[in-house]
């Protein structure tokens, strides 16, 4: 039973991570020639903001589902 919870929420994770938008210009980000804006200041506003908090929620609930699950079956 907790094995399929934690295999809707990592589908979940993973579609909610696709969702989001990106914080850099596609390879520019390897090659060293875009500024990647680590330590820049920009707030999130609107369906970004819900998106992240979403992400942020359900990564807290997988992982607290795996230490759960080691838990119980360890």
């Amino acid at each position: 039973m907790l094995r399929a919870v934690l295999l809707v929420i990592a589908i979940l994770l993973i579609l909610i991570s696709l969702l989001q938008s990106g914080k850099s210009d596609g390879l520019s980000a390897f090659t060293g020639s875009g500024d990647l804006g680590l330590f820049q200041n920009v707030k999130e506003r609107g369906p970004e903001k819900v998106i992240s908090r979403i992400t942020m929620v359900l990564g807290i609930v997988f992982f607290a589902l795996v230490i759960i699950i080691r838990i119980v079956e360890g």
